[in-house]
């Protein structure tokens, strides 16, 4: 990390944490560069990137001042979190998927409910020619070699990401896929049989419901905070009752609610399902996409005994459509090779080949710091437009990474019907209901803000807000309503 994003990160914890306020005026170019012996070019630099982060504001001949609208406090105005129902639930939830997705996949419309960044962020051309040199380079014979794990060559630079981010994982551990989704089924596959149950969080990634359902499997959600992530009093309580045969969370940046758990909350939920022998399904996949100054570690940082199965990709944060995921699997990588050869046998081999060709070339880092600043400062400009231009009542978290946002909307807002009206105009929506096997999130949305440089980016987001008051305001009128 560049010097001057050290101190722009110093910044960015003191308003966080509260130390910093709405309206407080920060120390002067000349005052910050004296204090801490750097340049003022420095401070400068670290003042503009705040700035572009939305969390600074320049008042001309006044100075710095922390934003109106920063991220939020420890116990700021955030969505709620409405507590599961007990028990177990049969999962039912593909054909509203299905009807979601294919409105994402249609030209025209505005993606705020895709759950990829804009693709023009991402080093396509680099990648292009990473392809062509690794397929010069293949030798023929490697084709059948290579089947599941994978690339030996692209596990072990995987590997040594895990190293770089202080976590020792043999190459022998990692089994390839295709993508992240694939890894994390044949991880389902692995310790579950049908009927079994599975906790998942509250709300969660409509796909792990989907591979749920497809299982035959039983899902018991999990109340989930917002900001911090699973509850781990929740957790020991569905553990204590039920016979759950797996976990499937996402620890660092959830899908939807862009939570991650704190480092001592994922020790202790690693030694939680030790103590029940119930194995962890890791789905990391935006783990990547930080907005501080380090990655945060996984649950598999903190796992002993190669119980917990880390499942991520390249799809979010370098490749998307290279299908290129892998499964760190500990104890159970030789049954999920075995799966994986009888399933589907190997992930492509071009994309393997890009992908450790890229890798061993450099980059990635400094695609990453790009990638992260913009989605950043993209989060930044959604808060600003949401706050301008949704009703009164409506709450959003505010992540430190990701590139989602959660919307609570006011009680009397349909959200699926708001999804429905918004695409008749052209905009995409993810309605909370495809969040829970009882699609409980009536009133609540995921954006995406990670096409905020989007041509209509900005309009459809006011047009969104303007919707939901409409949408708000013909429920409480009621059917007798003018």
């Amino acid at each position: 990390m560049k010097r001057y994003e050290q101190v722009a990160e110093g910044v960015a914890d003191s308003i966080r944490n509260g130390t910093l306020r709405p309206g407080d005026r920060l120390p002067s170019v000349r005052q910050h560069s004296a204090e801490q012996a750097i340049s003022p070019a420095t401070v400068f630099q670290a003042y503009y990137l705040l700035e572009a982060r939305g969390l600074i504001e320049a008042r001309p001949r006044s100075g710095y001042y922390v934003s109106r609208l920063p991220m939020l406090p420890r116990g700021g105005d955030e969505p709620g979190t409405a507590a599961p129902q007990p028990g177990s639930s049969e999962v039912e939830i593909s054909e509203l998927v299905f009807e979601v997705l294919a409105s994402v996949r249609r030209g025209g419309v505005v993606p705020l409910g895709s759950a990829f960044p804009a693709v023009s962020l991402f080093p396509l051309d680099r990648l292009a020619r990473s392809v062509a040199r690794g397929m010069r380079r293949l030798d023929p014979q490697r084709i059948v070699a290579d089947l599941s794990p994978g690339n030996d060559q692209l596990r072990r630079q995987i590997g040594l990401r895990y190293l770089l981010n202080g976590r020792a994982v043999e190459a022998d551990e990692i089994v390839l896929t295709n993508g992240a989704l694939e890894g994390l089924n044949l991880c389902l596959q692995a310790v579950t049989r049908p009927g079994d149950l599975v906790a998942v969080e509250s709300p969660c990634f409509y796909g792990a419901l989907q591979a749920i359902e497809r299982l035959n499997l039983r899902a018991v959600e999990v109340a989930t905070h917002p900001r911090t992530g699973v509850d781990l009093d929740s957790l020991a309580a569905v553990l204590a009752q039920h016979p759950v045969k797996a976990c499937w969370f996402m620890t660092n940046f959830q899908n939807p609610l862009g939570c991650t758990l704190p480092d001592e909350h994922k020790r202790r939920l690693v030694a939680l399902l030790a103590q029940h022998d119930v194995p962890l399904i890791e789905d990391d996949v935006y783990g990547e996409l930080h907005h501080g100054q380090r990655r945060p570690p996984p649950a598999k940082a903190f796992d002993l005994d190669g119980r917990v199965m880390h499942c991520s990709s390249f799809s979010k944060c370098l490749a998307p459509g290279y299908r290129i995921g892998w499964v760190a699997a500990g104890r159970h990588a030789r049954t999920i090779e075995r799966i994986k050869l009888m399933s589907s046998l190997s992930a492509a081999v071009p994309s393997q080949e890009a992908l450790a060709d890229y890798l061993q070339q450099g980059g990635f880092d400094r695609h990453l710091r790009r990638l992260r600043q913009h989605l950043a400062q993209a989060q930044a400009r959604a808060l600003r437009l949401v706050q301008r231009h949704f009703p009164a009542g409506t709450r959003v978290t505010r992540p430190d990474g990701g590139n989602f946002l959660w919307l609570e909307l006011p009680p009397a807002v349909d959200a699926l019907a708001l999804h429905r009206l918004a695409l008749s105009q052209g905009i995409g929506l993810a309605p909370g209901a495809l969040f829970s096997a009882d699609r409980r999130f009536t009133h609540h949305l995921r954006l995406n803000i990670g096409h905020a440089d989007a041509p209509g980016f900005d309009t459809a987001l006011r047009q969104v807000g303007q919707l939901t008051a409409q949408v708000m305001e013909q429920a409480e009128a009621g059917p007798c309503g003018p």
